[in-house]
This record gives structure tokens, sequence and C-alpha cells, in this order.
């Protein structure tokens, strides 16, 4: 298969990240962030959450601080929308998307996919479609009890250590989960290995993401 590359080699992209909540860009891209910042050094990052509590958001940014420490300049931006009711505030949310297009323009925007089951998931990737119209944009999955992984259609291997060392950080840091029953090591690894096998990966590790529109 012949493999695609995002921008120019050791070139430094500018990189917008955008989570329903504190963990949700761990789980879903975090792999692929570490990759693109070792492959990409300098690189700019705006990490946007849009839910949290006080907790919470001091384990999103402590989290958010150690995942980006490969990057030139990092922006960390933690909101506080009420979590699970993002449909019924979505006025509030594109007013905070306006004012995030008003911001560098980024090379790649990573955001939830936009058939989600979860309402605060989906209400973010279709915002981020409404908002980043002329744009590359890379949905990310998130594995939960809904059951809505579907067809992926970007792959991005990663190498074992790499691999490592996402799992390392989301159970460091977001420990206020950790009695939650899916919030397991053994969870995030098997879509990542289930992931690595699809895409056929060197490691036997990968992250997947939705793409609708790529050009080349």
């Amino acid at each position: 298969m012949l493999a695609a590359t995002l921008g120019k080699p050791g070139r430094p992209l500018n990189l917008l990240c955008l989570g329903a909540h504190c963990d949700d860009l761990e789980i879903g891209c975090g792999g692929t962030i570490l990759r693109l910042l070792a492959e990409h050094p300098g690189s700019s990052v705006r990490w946007v959450v849009f839910a949290s509590t006080p907790a919470r958001e001091a384990e999103a940014r402590a989290s958010a601080a150690e995942l980006l420490a490969g990057a030139g300049r990092v922006e960390i931006e933690i909101d506080s929308f009420r979590e699970s009711y993002f449909p019924f505030v979505g006025a509030s949310i594109k007013d905070r998307f306006e004012a995030l297009k008003a911001g560098p323009d980024p090379d790649l925007v990573l955001t939830h996919h936009t058939a989600d089951l979860h309402q605060d998931h989906r209400t973010i990737g279709e915002l981020t479609w409404n908002t980043f119209r002329d744009h590359l944009i890379a949905e990310f999955e998130i594995p939960k009890y809904e059951g809505d992984l579907s067809r992926p259609g970007l792959f991005v291997p990663l190498p074992e250590t790499t691999a490592r060392r996402k799992l390392d950080l989301i159970l460091k840091h977001f420990r206020s989960q950790a009695s939650r029953r899916w919030f397991r090591r053994e969870t995030f690894e098997a879509v990542l290995r289930l992931r690595g096998i699809e895409c056929n990966a060197p490691d036997g590790f990968a992250e997947a993401f939705h793409v609708r529109k790529l050009v080349v």
C-alpha cells in the first residue's frame, strides 16, 4: 500500500485538537499526536477541551502538558460546558467555535466522529465541519458502551514505544476515571491492536480516523 504523508518531512505543523471531554483527545488520537510531534519538530498545537470540572481540568492540563512536551508551541484551553448537554447548549458552543476560527489556520484538525453516538462527541464533530470547511479534518474514535466503532478510512501506524506511552499517560493522569469499568488499559490497547491488524502496522499498533475529504 502506498503511504500518504502529512506536510513536508521535518517541517513544523499547526495542529488543532478538539475534544468534548478531558480524556477524549488522549484516547482518540494521543498516539498520532506523539508521532506527529516526533516527526515534525517545532510544531504548534492548540488543544481545546469543552467540558470539565475543576478536578478534571487539573487532570487534563497535566496530561496535555506531558503529551505535548515535544511541541514547539502549545495553547491549552479547557472550557466548562455542561457535560452530556451539548446539543441543548449548542448556540454557546457554536460561538466558541467562531472564536476558534479566528485563530491560526490549522494544517490538521483532529476532532470527534460525526457519527459518534455520544451526543457531546457528535456535537463537537458536527460543529468542526460547520467551522473548518476548507481544512483537513480527521475524526477520531472513542470506544464506549454504545458500540459505535465502525470502518475508518485513515490509519496511523504507531511504533510500539509510542503506543505504550499513550497508554501510560492515559492511566497516569486520568485517575478520576479509574472506577469506570471500560476505563482499562486493555480496552485502549485492544483498539490499537485491532486497527494495527487492519492496516498491517509494522509494530501491530495503530490509531484510525474517518476522513471525509482529502485533497492530493
